[in-house]
């Protein structure tokens, strides 16, 4: 950067922050050699022909040359939930998966063809306004819309992830619905529906959300999500993943990033404290299972069975029943 004039210096600062091609930037002053140095000494990222600040994130500077790459294209699918902070999931062992990593990318319907590459997808499909946002200064799709688009492309259980943490999140069912009922007639639009129509804002991890599929497919009663139970003195600080109050039973979503420490000493006091929450709703008078993924991924059978007898031992409990509320708090409903 010291090499430069202080001229072309001010110039360059003005598209700093978007995809700039190499003809732009030469226009600019900037030789070949310029550019070849300032993307070794990184202070420019170089994405598919395109020029950015090496400051931007990584990840924004690929999608954003990706985007560059392919005029009028709109961020979407995996990109646009990856901007948006939206949750996502695909099963590692389902074959055929689609390319998470790539830049997935949407245009309209009179562009050549879909493409799909490990690098790039491309989509064409209608881009009506009302299904587009911007995050992060770059054209995605909304919410709603990515949402959609994801339940047209994966399994129910894959895409339930994404649309619970939606919900969650603030987009309203409404704005879902509605894109639904646009798309009415495109691929893929009935696996969404489906999986539409299983989603619940209550699931506040990947792991809940696709337990609770588990739990429908296998035959097994609704449960509450989020229930916080009284001790006798105060409600509880906290709160259980899943309870059906009529089994009298608990089941706890228990991923093993929550016992990850920095230090042995912080490990065994988060394992402590999982075991006297245990204890405290052991006392109760209520049956409590734990399960983690390898349990809910694969074969699901084992952790259903457990349930079911969990369920027969909840029901020959004879004391009181605990008194309990829905502690589910979920942020106002925004833009779609």
């Amino acid at each position: 950067m010291d090499r430069l004039g202080d001229e072309v210096r001010k110039r360059l600062e003005c598209v700093w922050g978007m995809p700039t091609s190499r003809r732009a930037l030469r226009e600019l002053g900037l030789s070949d050699n310029d550019l070849r140095r300032l993307v070794r000494n990184d202070h420019l990222h170089h994405e598919r022909k395109h020029y950015l600040d090496a400051g931007i994130d990584p990840v924004l500077a690929r999608i954003a040359g990706a985007q560059a790459a392919y005029p009028e294209s709109v961020i979407s699918h995996f990109s646009a939930a990856a901007l948006a902070d939206l949750r996502t999931w695909t099963d590692r062992a389902r074959p055929h998966r689609p390319p998470t990593a790539a830049v997935w990318l949407t245009r309209h319907p009179s562009a050549k063809r879909n493409q799909r590459r490990d690098d790039v997808v491309l989509r064409r499909a209608g881009l009506p306004l009302g299904h587009l946002t911007r995050q992060n200064g770059f054209l995605t799709t909304s919410n709603a819309r990515t949402v959609v688009d994801l339940a047209r492309e994966l399994p129910a259980r894959e895409a339930v992830v994404s649309i619970d943490h939606a919900l969650r999140t603030g987009t309203p069912i409404e704005a879902i619905q509605a894109v639904l009922d646009r798309q009415y007639r495109w691929p893929g639009i009935r696996r969404a529906r489906d999986a539409v129509a299983l989603a619940d804002p209550g699931s506040e991890s990947a792991l809940e959300s696709i337990a609770r599929l588990a739990f429908i497919r296998g035959g097994l009663p609704a449960p509450n999500l989020q229930a916080q139970f009284w001790d006798g003195w105060k409600w509880m600080l906290e709160r259980v993943d899943f309870w059906w109050p009529e089994h009298r039973t608990v089941a706890e979503a228990d991923g093993l990033a929550k016992y990850e420490a920095d230090t042995a000493v912080e490990r065994r006091r988060r394992l402590r404290d999982s075991y006297e929450r245990d204890q405290r709703l052991s006392d109760l008078d209520v049956e409590v299972v734990r399960f983690g993924w390898e349990d809910v991924v694969g074969d699901s059978s084992r952790l259903l069975h457990r349930l079911r007898q969990a369920f027969i031992r909840g029901g020959r409990r004879t004391g009181p029943s605990p008194t309990w509320r829905s502690a589910l708090v979920l942020p106002p409903s925004t833009a779609a």
